[in-house]
């Protein structure tokens, strides 16, 4: 699940599960795979600011989220950046050497948004989702990575509890249609 918006990108390593599962099954693996695959997108993504607008990212710089608060500190409020997230990072940039981290999780969107990082490679459902939504409500868009065709859709659901109530905004919707068009002719 990969969420895009205004100046986010995020990619979510692990989604609807509760949060007290979240240590038992991230995994180096899934953290490399994901990575991998943001990375490919934002290949593909059209910048959206600076001088180089509507050209996609050739080396985009992405920020890799800790897990724990302050990304562990060292281990003193948690391993998993030292065992796990620490050791995807350094595999990923074996061949790609984007990625960044990990980064405290309370810094990371204002540094994204000030332009630092392109995207951010979260750990869990509502670190990344939190934040992009209160960045990107009405303007976000959901990609589902590592198709063989683009696969977009409004970043907050379909909405089904308030269809024909006249209530519904369409921005999400027609930003998810232009990406998977521009997507699309990428392809």
């Amino acid at each position: 699940m990969c969420l895009t918006g205004n100046k986010i990108t995020v990619a979510l390593v692990t989604t609807h599960i509760p949060l007290s599962e979240v240590p038992r099954v991230l995994k180096q693996s899934e953290i490399v795979r994901v990575g991998l695959l943001l990375a490919d997108f934002l290949r593909c993504l059209p910048r959206r600011s600076s001088a180089k607008a509507g050209r996609p990212y050739e080396s985009p710089r992405i920020a890799v989220a800790g897990l724990n608060p302050h990304a562990g500190e060292s281990g003193k409020i948690g391993r998993e950046e030292i065992e796990i997230i620490a050791t995807a990072i350094a595999e990923l940039n074996e061949s790609r050497p984007i990625f960044h981290g990990p980064v405290s999780p309370d810094t990371i969107f204002h540094r994204v948004v000030e332009g630092e990082f392109e995207a951010v490679l979260c750990m869990y459902h509502d670190q990344g989702s939190i934040p992009f939504k209160l960045h990107a409500f009405h303007s976000g868009v959901n990609v589902t990575l590592g198709l063989p065709f683009p696969r977009t859709s409004p970043d907050h659901g379909t909405a089904f509890d308030i269809a024909g109530k006249g209530i519904a905004r369409a921005d999400s919707m027609i930003a998810a249609i232009n990406l998977a068009v521009e997507l699309a002719e990428k392809k």
